[in-house]
């Protein structure tokens, strides 16, 4: 049997997703920071091609809110050079792209997020490259005769990585031929991106997010990733982008966690509801049809059924990201979704993590559109901004609600009511999401203490014993979630 050890800070963690090119743009010139004179207006419409020029120079001014605000951890979407905004056409696995300050900027940034004990994770893109890569760039030159033919996996000839009228001829991601795949079975090429995480891993970064590693068929291929970079670090965190049952790579010897929309698609189908809009789906991700309480409590069971405990305290929990449509668009601007979300996201068992923006009610539809630029002050939503403070507040505040059993006390129709248990510690959190104030009464099981105070929105809370047996009647707001300790 497989003794599975994950990173101890990770189930203490609360992440905030930066999408680079959108977070912020520094002000003041910066050395290796390279900005276009070509770039979209900060607050226009993206768009698939365009640079925004976002920097780190300008996380690194936002650290300071980040912290207020509850953050310890930080997941970047690719950092490094690529011919691509969102920079999933990685050129270059050992250099900062120049227009994000290169890595004169990526260095001040660690070390500036460390001072404040904030860890800090990167986007491995090791399925492919892109087509500017030098290896691939090489073929492209010098065909048969390139010393890295075997790097990829060309099929015939000649290859056609730009005209696409013409065969490919060669395997890329989803036939998209501006994302040749490595041929990872070549020795070369796993030693090359052991490498790379190896380097990173020296440099300080405290973990690795995997893009689409369940395209590497390898065999051995994560396990070895894994060994290499706990030999480094045992405390880096390894998270994969696995969409669905994540099963065969959370046996403890490949992944610490998978970014887990399984808890975000049942999530959204019982806060929202009818609320939400189907042509907003996009990809894998679908949150709907709405369930009632009882059919989100059996797929939560199911879904904390499908992997050990050790493994459910460092899953990577997220309701949105550069790969979905915002909450607050899908469900056509309906605020008290994301609210009962959200809290629903900072009590689960795991590592929340926020995207850039949902704190302060930044909208955004399919793919571009959710990668839109980060907001200017004067147009946050402060009522949002502050539910989060409060909920990310009360996560650090109780270790029950990071490291504690999950129980569900009550499921039924629109109300849905578990308790977090850590020894002595007893946090019951309850989601109302209909529309009218709602009042339920249940049996308590036997906890080893009674929650009698309330500490986030509202509603009451009375306990009474009728013939030795302990029940609790709680007074819900509408459309509200509540939590008692």
């Amino acid at each position: 049997m497989t003794i599975i050890n994950t990173p101890d800070w990770v189930k203490n963690a609360v992440f905030y997703q930066i999408f680079p090119d959108r977070f912020g743009r520094s002000s003041e010139p910066h050395p290796g920071l390279w900005r276009s004179n070509c770039l979209e207006a900060w607050d226009a419409q993206p768009t698939y091609e365009g640079y925004k020029g976002g920097d780190l120079w300008a996380v690194i001014d936002k650290l300071d809110y980040l912290q207020d605000l509850g953050i310890n951890a930080l997941y970047f979407n690719p950092i490094f050079q690529s011919a691509a905004n969102h920079r999933y056409h990685p050129h270059d696995f050992y250099q900062v792209d120049p227009m994000l300050g290169g890595n004169i900027a990526f260095e001040a940034l660690l070390e500036a997020a460390h001072q404040r004990e904030i860890k800090v994770i990167l986007d491995g893109v090791f399925n492919h490259a892109g087509r500017g890569f030098f290896f691939f760039s090489d073929i492209l030159e010098n065909g048969g005769n390139s010393a890295w033919l075997d790097w990829f996996k060309v099929e015939d000839w000649p290859l056609a990585a730009y005209d696409g009228s013409k065969p490919a001829n060669y395997i890329s991601w989803v036939g998209n031929r501006a994302l040749p795949q490595f041929n990872h079975d070549n020795p070369q090429v796993r030693e090359y991106i052991m490498q790379v995480g190896e380097y990173w891993l020296h440099k300080g970064i405290d973990g690795w997010r995997l893009d689409v590693p369940n395209e590497v068929k390898s065999a051995g291929f994560w396990s070895e990733f894994r060994d290499r970079v706990k030999a480094i670090n045992p405390e880096a965190y390894i998270v994969g982008e696995i969409w669905s049952d994540a099963s065969p790579w959370l046996d403890g010897k490949q992944f610490d966690g998978v970014m887990n929309y399984r808890f975000a698609e049942p999530t959204i189908a019982f806060t929202a509801g009818d609320r939400f809009i189907p042509e907003y789906i996009q990809y894998h991700y679908e949150p709907y049809p709405a369930l009632n309480a009882q059919q989100y409590g059996d797929r939560i069971q199911e879904l904390l059924g499908l992997y050990p405990w050790e493994i459910q305290l460092t899953q990577f929990n997220l309701l949105n990201s550069h790969d979905t449509s915002r909450v607050l668009t899908s469900t056509g601007g309906d605020k008290d979704s994301v609210h009962l979300a959200t809290c629903l996201l900072l009590t689960f068992p795991g590592a929340p993590c926020i995207y850039y923006g949902d704190e302060i009610g930044l909208p955004g539809g399919k793919d571009p559109d959710c990668r839109r630029g980060f907001p200017e002050k004067a147009d946050w939503d402060l009522d949002t901004l502050k539910y989060h403070q409060q909920l990310i507040a009360l996560h650090h505040q109780y270790p029950a609600l990071r490291t504690g059993k999950y129980q569900i006390l009550y499921a039924e129709a629109a109300v849905y009511v578990f308790a977090r248990v850590l020894d002595a510690e007893v946090v019951m959190v309850a989601i109302n999401v209909e529309t009218s104030e709602t009042t339920v009464n249940f049996a308590l099981p036997d906890l080893p203490n009674q929650p009698e105070k309330p500490v986030y929105g509202g509603g009451s809370i009375a306990h009474q014993v009728n013939n030795g047996e302990n029940s609790v009647e709680l007074r819900l707001p509408p459309r509200n979630a509540c939590i008692f300790a």
